[in-house]
């Protein structure tokens, strides 16, 4: 059984009675915003680590009851009847989605906890990078969250890739819904050079892999909602359905997974991933949903705002940021906007607040048993220049002088090109979306304005090229 830890703020890391698992050496869990851990040279970016330690398959829980506040308004199922709450494992949970979500689950009613190996923070330290907003460790962030709320949320401290945490996390907890968010999500990143995309495939494809494993050993019954993105699609010159597609062939007709065409590491792990839960749901009757999502900007959800501990990340380097938020953060320094090439790639976005609530209605609305659901999670469809154009005059209107130049395009992908996506499902199911609007813009753009002195300019210029990666281990 996993150890449970009181949701104190200075925890300590105790032995689990089994053979094969060797105790931390005495230490604080209280995380700093940049975790001090390390990782063995056979598995360097796998094993969390305090402290310089040796590896160690430990690991940590903070448990407590959650409190109701009795002013929790669940969506409503397909059925019309209210849902009852749940208990939702939120895998990848102090990530830029996953914490967004696992506050909106848990102020909802739901039952939550996450399961996390910290390793995100870890990529900033090895990469000299850091959020634009500065981010609490994930027990203050816990601590913080109970105290405004009386709520409590678990945390299971480990990597979802050793499967003994896992299994031994499924049976603490018995989840009756896995939100997955816990992969490596940066096609830069997996391009940087040959360890990273090898990391890349064996995080994202061997942690999805065990989850499933998770869910047909100890919870059958489980739900998986695992968070894919739009761009397992491509830029097909035809419309792109949500994951199946029906065509007439020679006279015959079925109708058949979307054709994928991933343009990186990183999105060839999520095809996988993909290809992996269909299986699983044919053999072994899981039922799963897929949200294929777009790209995400914003910061704030209504639970983040409610202090400033509660912050959520907000990415602006040419790694980890979004297209959206790189620009807005770039015209408060004073940096011209970067283009990629000629700015015509279109891409599928959402507000940060649109991602809760899409998970809310899936897991609200479960798959059957053996159904392996698709749905397309976006709102709107922009060019790249477009995007700059909005931000532009935005800015222009706050005093900002916004210019735009074209860099190279460090990728290898279309940059004129038709795209069109369906997006019905969520929207059936009761998706109010928020568009994209000039109060929006607004607000992200005095929110870098806020915290500009914490910008890094030297971030901001892409760094990783496609054609360029190599086996040699680069330091960015």
């Amino acid at each position: 059984m996993a150890q449970l830890l009181s949701s104190s703020s200075s925890l300590s890391f105790s032995a689990i009675n089994k053979p094969n698992l060797k105790p931390f050496n005495q230490c604080s869990a209280s995380f700093s915003n940049r975790v001090g851990c390390n990782y063995s040279s056979r598995t360097r970016f796998r094993r969390l680590f305090l402290r310089e330690q040796k590896p160690s398959k430990r690991f940590a829980v903070v448990n407590a009851a959650t409190v109701s506040t009795g002013q929790e308004t669940p969506v409503q199922t397909n059925s019309g009847e209210p849902f009852k709450p749940k208990r939702v494992m939120v895998i990848g949970g102090d990530g830029y989605c996953g914490w967004a979500t696992a506050l909106h689950l848990s102020n909802k009613g739901y039952d939550v906890a996450i399961v996390d190996n910290l390793v995100r923070r870890l990529f900033d330290h090895q990469l000299g990078l850091d959020s634009l907003t500065p981010i609490s460790s994930i027990q203050d962030r816990l601590q913080c969250w109970k105290s405004l709320t009386g709520k409590s949320i678990e945390l299971y401290v480990g990597d979802i890739c050793e499967f003994e945490f896992l299994s031994e996390t499924f049976r603490s907890y018995e989840p009756d819904a896995v939100v997955h968010f816990g992969e490596q999500r940066s096609a830069p990143y997996s391009m940087i050079d040959r360890s990273r995309a090898v990391y890349t495939q064996q995080n994202n494809v061997v942690g999805t892999l065990n989850v499933l494993f998770a869910i047909k050993e100890y919870k059958e019954d489980c739900h998986l909602v695992k968070l894919g993105t739009m761009g397992e699609y491509g830029t097909p010159n035809i419309d792109i359905e949500e994951g199946y597609i029906t065509i007439t062939h020679n006279g015959r007709t079925d109708t058949l997974p979307y054709p994928k065409q991933a343009s990186s590491f990183y999105h060839l792990s999520k095809v996988h991933d993909s290809h992996n839960i269909a299986f699983t749901c044919k053999a072994w009757g899981i039922r799963a949903t897929d949200l294929n999502q777009g790209v995400v900007y914003g910061v704030k959800t209504d639970e983040t705002a409610m202090h400033e501990e509660l912050c959520n990340r907000f990415d602006y380097d040419a790694i980890f940021g979004t297209a959206l938020n790189r620009f807005c953060v770039q015209a408060a320094v004073g940096h011209p906007l970067t283009v990629y090439g000629k700015g015509g790639q279109t891409r599928a976005f959402l507000d940060i607040r649109d991602t809760v609530q899409c998970v809310e209605l899936a897991i609200a609305n479960p798959a059957n048993p053996g159904e392996f659901r698709v749905f397309n999670q976006f709102t709107e469809q922009f060019k790249v220049s477009e995007l700059a154009s909005i931000v532009t005059k935005a800015g222009e209107k706050l005093g900002l002088d916004v210019k735009t130049i074209s860099v190279p395009n460090p990728r290898v992908e279309l940059e004129e090109h038709y795209y069109n996506c369906k997006n019905t499902k969520l929207v059936d199911l009761g998706l109010r979306p928020h568009f994209l609007s000039d109060s929006l813009i607004d607000s992200l753009l005095n929110f870098a304005v806020q915290y500009k002195d914490r910008v890094d300019t030297k971030q901001i210029m892409p760094g990783v090229s496609w054609r360029k990666v190599g086996v040699k281990t680069k330091t960015i």
